[in-house]
């Protein structure tokens, strides 16, 4: 949708809340106490009520919008904008596009962060993987580099045909330590144990042939990457990170950054569909608080 389409198609509040309700309820809106298909919405509270039992049902409960108190319109927008985008919005540029404040702003966009994170969670790569670890937070002055450093951890597996031309779907972790019991952790949560494993010389991965189908193992040269789509994910997450928010992330969001990240690559072949994706995902998600969100 360009935007003038979105402004058509979803103009107020009450065009929100039908699509809302046809997203959890595609059949039609029933009473899940009496199965009565009669009810009508109360608009203040987003409740429908029955005609029959006058049991109230509310329409954003056990999804993301949840008590919230920022208008449905506002959130569609908001998703709208990270639909469309494939850099992403930070708290800061969607508190300004969208004259709301930035805690608001930042409240929204970790929620929908957390429903990427959720459908993601839903699948399991397969075929070929790439499996390598990386580290985030940029350099830091004095600071050791490489496998010394004390930047956040993260794993990283790329799924890919077998004749590399093409990367499939991504996974990323942040993890405390970079050692056998977490590798396997991550690969039994991760990958399908019918995939074949491809990662560096490194003694924590020693112990995967035990867990998939295979395990290859590769020495990294200079001139020729046997690895190559596991690389490019990591250096283009980075240069997500720094150039949409400039590298301002705190280490115990940093999951929820990736996970947008992720979500975005595993759908860069359905762009014309992230919004209602998007939107399905949100409204299938869990709620999650505020105290929740920054912990």
């Amino acid at each position: 949708m360009s935007m003038r389409e979105f402004h058509e198609r979803f103009p107020d509040e009450e065009s929100c809340y039908k699509y809302l309700a046809l997203m959890r309820w595609p059949e039609g809106v029933k009473c899940p106490n009496c199965e009565g298909e009669e009810v009508w919405l109360l608009k203040p509270r987003l409740l429908y009520e029955c005609k029959k039992c006058r049991r109230q049902t509310s329409l954003t409960a056990g999804t993301v919008f949840h008590k919230t108190r920022t208008p449905l319109h506002v959130w569609f927008w908001a998703i709208f904008l990270i639909s469309c985008d494939k850099r992403g919005h930070s708290a800061l540029s969607l508190s300004n596009e969208m004259d709301i404040s930035y805690w608001v702003a930042w409240t929204m966009l970790q929620k929908i962060r957390r429903a990427m994170c959720r459908q993601d969670e839903r699948y399991r790569l397969k075929g070929m993987v790439e499996l390598d670890e990386a580290y985030f937070g940029g350099e830091k002055k004095g600071g050791k580099r490489g496998r010394g450093t004390t930047n956040a951890k993260v794993l990283v597996a790329v799924s890919t045909g077998k004749d590399k031309k093409h990367a499939g779907f991504a996974k990323m972790r942040v993890v405390e330590n970079f050692d056998t019991e977490t590798v396997e952790k991550f690969v039994m949560d991760h990958l399908d144990p019918g995939c074949v494993v491809q990662t560096d010389g490194l003694n924590i991965y020693g112990s995967l042939a035990s867990l998939v189908k295979k395990h290859k193992t590769y020495v990294i040269a200079e001139k020729k990457d046997p690895m190559p789509w596991v690389h490019t994910v990591i250096s283009n997450t980075k240069a997500f990170i720094l150039g949409t928010f400039h590298g301002a992330v705190e280490s115990k969001h940093l999951q929820a950054y990736l996970d947008e990240y992720c979500y975005r690559f595993n759908r860069r072949f359905w762009e014309s569909q992230l919004f209602n994706r998007l939107i399905a995902a949100c409204a299938d998600c869990e709620p999650t608080t505020y105290s929740e969100l920054t912990q």
